[in-house]
C-alpha cells in the first residue's frame, strides 16, 4: 500500500506535470499519454487521481488561479501599490514584468476558453476563474470609491485581456500602453463631489 506522501507526491507531480504542459501549448495539443510520460507515472496512477483528462483540466485551471491570479496578479499588485488605485495600476506593472520573461504563455483562461468553447466543462470553468480576476478588480474599484465598480472592473478587464494578447503578439509595451489607457478609465470612474 502507498505511504500518503507517495499518494500525495505522485498525485503532485501528474498536476505540476500538466500544468506546465496545458500553459505551454494547449489543451488539445497534449494528451494523456504524454503527462503521464513525461511526469513518469503509470497510466493507472494517473487515472487513479483524475478520473478524465477534463478532471485535469479542471485541477490544472484551479492551480493556475492559486498561481497566477493570487500569486502572481492580486498579490504582487498589492504589493507595489500604497492605495486601491494604485494597486488596480500595478497590475500593469506585473504585467510589464511578466510580458518580458521568457516562455511568456500569455492567459491560460482565455486560451483555454478559445480552444474548448464556452460549452465546455474547461471552458466555463474559464469563465469562472475570468470572473475572478474582476472580482479582485471590482474590489479594488470599490475601495477607492470609484464610481459603478462592475462597470469599471469589466472595462478593465478588457484592458488586461487585450495587453495579453498584444503581448502575445510581439508588442513589448503592451502593458505600459494598457496602463495609460487605465489612468483614463480610473479617472472616468471617479465620483463627482457634491455641488
Amino acid at each position: 500500500m502507498a505511504s500518503d506522501d507517495a499518494v500525495v507526491g505522485a498525485r503532485e507531480r501528474i498536476l505540476a506535470t500538466a500544468y506546465n504542459l496545458f500553459t505551454q501549448r494547449g489543451i488539445r495539443d497534449v494528451g494523456v499519454d504524454e503527462v503521464i510520460a513525461t511526469a513518469g507515472i503509470a497510466k493507472a496512477t494517473l487515472y487513479r487521481h483524475f478520473r478524465t483528462k477534463d478532471e485535469l483540466i479542471l485541477a490544472v485551471l484551479a492551480r493556475r488561479e492559486l498561481v497566477w491570479t493570487f500569486g502572481m496578479v492580486e498579490q504582487r499588485s498589492r504589493q507595489l501599490g500604497n492605495t486601491a488605485e494604485e494597486r488596480l495600476l500595478a497590475i500593469f506593472d506585473v504585467f510589464d514584468d511578466w510580458f518580458g520573461t521568457e516562455g511568456f504563455e500569455a492567459c491560460t483562461f482565455i486560451n483555454v476558453l478559445l480552444e474548448m468553447g464556452p460549452q465546455h466543462p474547461a471552458g466555463r470553468a474559464s469563465i469562472d476563474h475570468l470572473d475572478t480576476i474582476r472580482g479582485v478588480v471590482r474590489g479594488r474599484a470599490e475601495e477607492a470609491g470609484l464610481r459603478d465598480p462592475d462597470d469599471f472592473a469589466r472595462s478593465w478587464h478588457i484592458l488586461m485581456k487585450g495587453s495579453i494578447v498584444s503581448a502575445t503578439e510581439g508588442d513589448r509595451h503592451a502593458a505600459r500602453r494598457a496602463q495609460a489607457m487605465a489612468r483614463a478609465l480610473i479617472d472616468s470612474h471617479r465620483v463627482e463631489p457634491a455641488a
